[in-house]
C-alpha cells in the first residue's frame, strides 16, 4: 500500500465493468500498477505504480467522478453515464477510451405495454435520478426516482416501480428476470477525466491527456 505524498498525482479508476479493459491502454500511456494490484484477495484501495510521481486508487464508478471534481485525484477513468449524472463543472473529459461500451436504458416488465403518452407522473427505479428525471422530462413526464445501487431489476416486481432506468449491455439480465428495454437513453463509453484546475497547473496532467489521445486516434485508426 502506498502513503500518502501531496507531490503524487493520483489516478482514479473504477472497480467493476469498465476495470478490465481499461488496464491494457493505461499501461500503454505508462500508468502501470504494482503487482500487488492484481491480487485479488488484496482489499487494499491505493496502489502504487511503476512511476514514483503516481498511485492508483480504486474506487467505485461513482466516486471516481467524485475525487477528481474535488481534486483529491487528478485524473481518472470512468463511464460517461458518471460524468453525466453528476455534470461537475470542475470535471473535464478530453478523450473518449472507446472501451466500456455500453447503454442507459428503461426497461420494464415484458409484456407491460401500458400507454404512456397520457401519463403526466412515474415511479421509476434507478441509481441515476438525474439523468433519469431530465429524460423523463422531455417528454412531459415527472420521473419519482427511487434510488437504488443495485438488484434494479427486482423493483418491478415487487411493486417498488413499474419501470426501471439502468444499464444495459447484452440485455440478457433483463431478460433473465422478466424484462425488456423499452427506451434508450445515452450511449456510453469510457473517457479519461482530469480536475480542471489540475490540468492548468500541473504539467504532468496535460502530458498524460496527449498520452491517452494519441492512443484513442491510434486505435479509431487501426
Amino acid at each position: 500500500m502506498t502513503t500518502t505524498d501531496p507531490r503524487q498525482l493520483t489516478f482514479a479508476i473504477p472497480k467493476g465493468r469498465i476495470l478490465d479493459e481499461a488496464l491494457p491502454v493505461m499501461a500503454r500511456a505508462g500508468v502501470v500498477p504494482e503487482d500487488a494490484f492484481h491480487d485479488k484477495s488484496n482489499r487494499a484501495l491505493s496502489f502504487a505504480t511503476t512511476r514514483d510521481d503516481m498511485r492508483l486508487i480504486r474506487v467505485r464508478a461513482f466516486d471516481v467522478a467524485t475525487f477528481v471534481a474535488h481534486g483529491a485525484a487528478q485524473v481518472g477513468i470512468v463511464g460517461s453515464d458518471v460524468i453525466e449524472e453528476f455534470d461537475y463543472a470542475d470535471l473535464y473529459a478530453p478523450v473518449d477510451l472507446d472501451i466500456g461500451h455500453c447503454r442507459l436504458s428503461v426497461a420494464r416488465v415484458k409484456g407491460d405495454a401500458g400507454n404512456q403518452s397520457h401519463v403526466s407522473h412515474l415511479r421509476v427505479a434507478t441509481k441515476y435520478p438525474n439523468l433519469t428525471r431530465r429524460h423523463f422530462e422531455r417528454q412531459g413526464i415527472q420521473a419519482e426516482c427511487v434510488k437504488l445501487n443495485g438488484a434494479m431489476e427486482l423493483a418491478p416486481s415487487l411493486g417498488l416501480a413499474r419501470q426501471i432506468v439502468d444499464l444495459v449491455s447484452t440485455g440478457r439480465t433483463l431478460k433473465d428476470n422478466g424484462l425488456e428495454e423499452s427506451q434508450r437513453i445515452l450511449d456510453i463509453s469510457a473517457r479519461l477525466i482530469v480536475n480542471r484546475a489540475a490540468l492548468k497547473t500541473d504539467s504532468r496532467v496535460a502530458e498524460l491527456v496527449d498520452a491517452f489521445r494519441a492512443i484513442a486516434e491510434d486505435r479509431a485508426a487501426a
